[in-house]
Parts: C-alpha cells; sequence; structure tokens
C-alpha cells in the first residue's frame, strides 16, 4: 500500500525559469535606474544577470517589455480616509521619501519618464491608476482632483529629481524631518485648499 504524502510534502524549489526570470528583472531594474532607459542595453542586463542576451528577449520579448515588467511600481499610497484632514499633506510627502529612499525602481522611472515615451507612459499609468484615486478621497471639489493630484506630483517629483537624480547637495543635505516640514503643507494646500 502506498500512502499520499502530498499533503505533508515540502515545497517544490523554484523552478529554474522563475529564478531567471527573477535574475533578469533584479538586473533590469538596476541598469536602468543606474543608465536610465536610453543607455541600458539588453547586453548589459543579461551579463548582469548572467545570462545569453538571447533569454532576456524570449522571457520579455523586448526592451520596452522588460522595462514594463521590471517598473511594475506599487506606491503603496495611505488611505488617507484614515489621516486626520489637516496632516494629509505631511502624511503624503513622507510616505514619498520612505518609497524614494528603499527603492531604486522609483529612480529608474523618473529617469526613463523625463527621456522615453515608454518610460512618460508609465509615469502617466502610475499618476492616472494610483495617485489620482488618493487625491480623489481628500480633495473639496472632485472635478479638480486631477488638477489638484497634478501639483502634488509636481512638487513629489521635483523633490525626486533634484534629491535622488540630480543629487543637489542642498536637496540631498536636508533631513527628512525638513523635508516633510517644507513640503508638507504645500502638498496640503493642493489638495484641500479652497479652489483659488
Amino acid at each position: 500500500m502506498t500512502v499520499s504524502t502530498r499533503t505533508n510534502s515540502p515545497t517544490p524549489p523554484p523552478r529554474r525559469s522563475d529564478a531567471t526570470r527573477t535574475a533578469i528583472l533584479a538586473a533590469a531594474r538596476e541598469r536602468f535606474a543606474a543608465d536610465g532607459y536610453e543607455r541600458a542595453t539588453i547586453r548589459a542586463i543579461a551579463k548582469d544577470a548572467r545570462i545569453d542576451p538571447s533569454m532576456v528577449m524570449r522571457y520579455f520579448g523586448s526592451k520596452e517589455g522588460l522595462f514594463a515588467a521590471a517598473v511594475a511600481l506599487d506606491l503603496r499610497l495611505p488611505d488617507l480616509t484614515r489621516v486626520p484632514r489637516e496632516e494629509v499633506g505631511r502624511a503624503l510627502v513622507g510616505h514619498f521619501l520612505g518609497l524614494w529612499e528603499e527603492n531604486e525602481e522609483l529612480t529608474a522611472v523618473l529617469r526613463v519618464g523625463a527621456t522615453n515615451q515608454a518610460g512618460a507612459e508609465r509615469m502617466q499609468g502610475i499618476f492616472r491608476d494610483q495617485l489620482l484615486p488618493v487625491a480623489r478621497q481628500v480633495c473639496p471639489d472632485p472635478e479638480q482632483s486631477p488638477a489638484r493630484a497634478a501639483l502634488c506630483a509636481a512638487q513629489l517629483l521635483g523633490l525626486a529629481l533634484t534629491r535622488y537624480v540630480l543629487r543637489l547637495p542642498p536637496a540631498r543635505e536636508l533631513t527628512r524631518e525638513e523635508l516633510v516640514a517644507w513640503l508638507g503643507p504645500t502638498v496640503q494646500r493642493y489638495l484641500t485648499a479652497p479652489n483659488p
């Protein structure tokens, strides 16, 4: 009699294709962040992942496909309905600072978005699908939500550009607390102040 061990069997090891895909995506994120979209090459990404360049094409089809897969970002934006209304700006600035400091993908998307149509489209999708719904949670006039969200994006992306891409020394030297204190009220005004 054979006893089935299916329910007690350990989790099977990951398939080699999963490991290869993961290695390619990790190498692509680093390369896009360091070089930007235009200068990052399939050959360099494959070398970083220690695989043949044809494997990158096999898994992702094109450089655009690889970029889209590598930077599928979830901003994990907070539910602003749980934040006191007068603290929304500070909460968003603090949240974005945390993301930028821990996630090189955001830097890669910003670099690429400024120089390439595929990157710009990815940024537009993130704005439309993630930031705009959060702005709608707190804006006093739903019709003004897109404009208000765009103003918030301009502030936050401007900070990211100067601090993480251009690395301007004065922007780099500001502490997290100083940045929240300076930018929080501005983002707050964009989201909740009466229409001018």
